[in-house]
């Protein structure tokens, strides 16, 4: 049996958004943390790996988790650390800028901690295992040598490997080639890759979205969903390639996990067994429903789409 449809890996973090008024509004949020939380709306029986400190924080993350559903149980613990911080600035136009402070942040030893043999297992029995760019960020290389063996024990017990390249700069230190050395050793894993254009642009220095799915079929990726902003999204499968726009405009007040969310729905209406241009236009309805709210997880209420 499976033990979730969806386990996605990584960092939540401690949110700090600034309102028009100049105030601080307090949240949390991090790439696969967000896709876990709409997988979860969606409909998906989703759980979280990660590790965090014995502070408040991290228990209002744990809280967090359990009130969307997200399974977090053998989440190791860590005495006196505490998770990693970020603030978002917001200009006129909707886009963001991040400032970090996550050095010490639990979530980055989480491949090398004793005791999480359960959550190993849970890992490697899941439908589909979902990590990104910012996740493999996180790890030392002993770190990274011991996800890599889980990724290809949950493949070979049959689980999808579902990779967003999320490329940001500041988290590899600015050391491009040796991301792009650990992203390659990864694709190698993956079924399902869900880019974004302008983070392959600036890691790879890809022309055009098609030259994005071009470099990715060389290493064997049988599923690519290019998301390309207002432009849609260029989608391949193993039988086609197809371009997928966006169904409206929308002017956003705030772009923050717009990837994130696509990437839940896309992966939400896979496992439901749409096609895959029919879960790319799911993924636009859920990214326009969160770029039209300030902060990565916006209220439950408002996120009402239809999933067919």
């Amino acid at each position: 049996m499976r033990t979730h449809d969806l386990i996605a890996v990584g960092e939540c973090m401690v949110e700090l958004s600034r309102k028009p008024s100049g105030d601080l509004t307090l949240a949390y949020g991090g790439d696969t943390f967000n896709t876990a939380v709409y997988a979860s709306r969606l409909g998906l029986q989703t759980a979280y790996a990660t590790a965090l400190g014995d502070d408040p924080y991290s228990q209002a993350i744990f809280d967090l988790a359990a009130g969307e559903g997200i399974g977090m149980d053998g989440v190791p613990r860590l005495a006196g650390r505490v998770p990693g911080l970020y603030a978002i600035e917001t200009d006129a136009k909707g886009e963001r800028r991040f400032y970090y402070w996550r050095d010490s942040a639990p979530a980055r030893s989480l491949f090398e901690l004793t005791g999480t043999k359960a959550l190993i297992e849970r890992i490697e029995g899941a439908a589909c295992v979902y990590f990104s760019g910012i996740t493999l960020s996180l790890y030392t290389p002993a770190g990274l040598d011991r996800f890599e063996q889980v990724l290809q024990a949950a493949r070979r017990r049959g689980a999808s490997i579902c990779f967003d390249g999320n490329f940001r700069p500041r988290g590899w230190g600015a050391d491009h080639e040796r991301a792009r050395q650990t992203f390659a050793r990864f694709l190698g894993h993956v079924d399902i890759m869900l880019p974004t254009f302008d983070d392959e642009q600036v890691l790879w220095g890809d022309a055009t979205p098609n030259d994005t799915l071009a470099r990715l079929v060389n290493h064997g990726i049988g599923e690519i969903v290019v998301k390309d902003g207002a432009n849609g999204a260029l989608v391949q499968t193993k039988d086609d390639v197809s371009h997928v726009p966006i169904p409206q405009s929308v002017i956003p007040v705030d772009t923050t996990a717009a990837g994130d969310s696509f990437n839940a729905g896309y992966v939400a209406g896979r496992h439901k067994g749409l096609t895959a241009s029919e879960a790319a236009l799911l993924g636009h309805r859920l990214a326009a429903r969160v770029i039209a709210h300030r902060g990565a997880i916006i209220p439950a209420d408002a996120m009402k789409i239809e999933t067919s």
